[in-house]
């Protein structure tokens, strides 16, 4: 949200909201830490990948990179998601590359299609942790968001922040977009920047595309044959002027661009009124998940790829296996 960017009569009118969510956080958070509050200690590591903001920061492309690193490493790797936006009412589920976006929700079928790791949703990550382990032999659970879930114990800690929005007026929700105070960064082992110029201690994430790929005939095309081109985009992500800006950056012309709210579901009647003639629509990867059943023949989506310098990716890579190895000492 705008107002969060900047302080402004609205902020300061919220102020004394944003003081009493803070309270209580940090009184969950003590209670949890007193051990007063019962939390979950998975018997296998477990490292969350998440946010002290709201939006999208970037987190299921860093993800999808750290799964795909690790499997090349032959590390056999899990995935948790509280399922956001999914219709679905029982849990925990099993997520497959062919399950319904609609039921299970975007980014965990997402997670499932891109790296083909076994993922489980359900609002109570234990229940998907037991759930993978009854299942599957794995070294690893990653949690998809989740940093605020104290309920469950965490190996590791990495938080990916915008390097465009960075941490707006400062301010907790309601006031702010923030949901802990930027404080919280020292005590995680990485912060991801995504875009921009990274501060001193953070790595530095670009989300590279290379591909568009048709929804309908699954026909794939290099991104650069749409390079001064004119074409209608949509996103339904935290943060949809990203996907424009990384389209117009990549000399694509935008007839119109259309913004949708996060895990937006869709349906032929809302994508189809948006179309202008023969031009191509180009969507996220997210959006494309939940469109392949009534996509029409001049849809495409743009997947990205997280890419981390050769130094961030062995730093990144090397403290995961390292945690691995010592927790496989004790």
């Amino acid at each position: 949200m705008k107002i969060w960017q900047k302080k402004s009569l609205i902020t300061w009118l919220l102020a004394p909201f944003s003081l009493l969510f803070w309270l209580i956080s940090q009184i969950l958070v003590a209670l949890y830490h007193k051990k007063i509050l019962k939390s979950y200690r998975s018997p296998v590591p477990v490292l969350v990948v998440g946010n002290i903001s709201v939006g999208g920061n970037g987190k299921t492309p860093v993800v999808v990179w750290l799964v795909e690193q690790l499997q090349q490493r032959g590390v056999k790797v899990g995935v948790v998601s509280r399922g956001y936006g999914g219709k679905n009412k029982q849990f925990p589920q099993l997520v497959t590359p062919e399950s319904d976006p609609e039921l299970m929700g975007d980014e965990p079928v997402l997670i499932a299609q891109r790296t083909q790791a076994p993922v489980a949703i359900s609002p109570n990550r234990q229940q998907s942790i037991e759930l993978l382990l009854s299942q599957f032999e794995l070294d690893l659970i990653i949690t998809d968001d989740g940093l605020q879930h104290y309920a469950l114990e965490r190996d590791m800690e990495w938080v990916v922040i915008d390097g465009e929005r960075r941490f707006g007026n400062g301010f907790v929700l309601p006031a702010g977009g923030l949901r802990e105070l930027p404080s919280r960064l020292s005590s995680v082992q990485a912060v991801i920047c995504n875009g921009k110029s990274a501060k001193e201690g953070e790595h530095l994430m670009q989300l590279e595309p290379e591909w568009a790929i048709n929804l309908k005939t699954g026909e794939k095309r290099a991104i650069t044959d749409f390079y001064h081109q004119s074409v209608i985009a949509l996103a339904g992500i935290g943060y949809p002027p990203r996907f424009f800006t990384m389209l117009q950056d990549l000399g694509i012309h935008l007839e119109a661009s259309h913004s949708f709210a996060d895990h937006q579901p869709y349906s032929r009647e809302i994508i189809e009124p948006l179309q202008k003639g023969d031009l191509p629509l180009l969507m996220t990867e997210k959006d494309a998940v939940k469109c392949r059943t009534f996509a029409q023949e001049n849809w495409w989506y743009v997947p990205v790829s997280a890419t981390f310098s050769e130094k961030s990716t062995a730093c990144l890579v090397e403290m995961v296996l390292d945690m691995l190895e010592k927790r496989a000492v004790i």
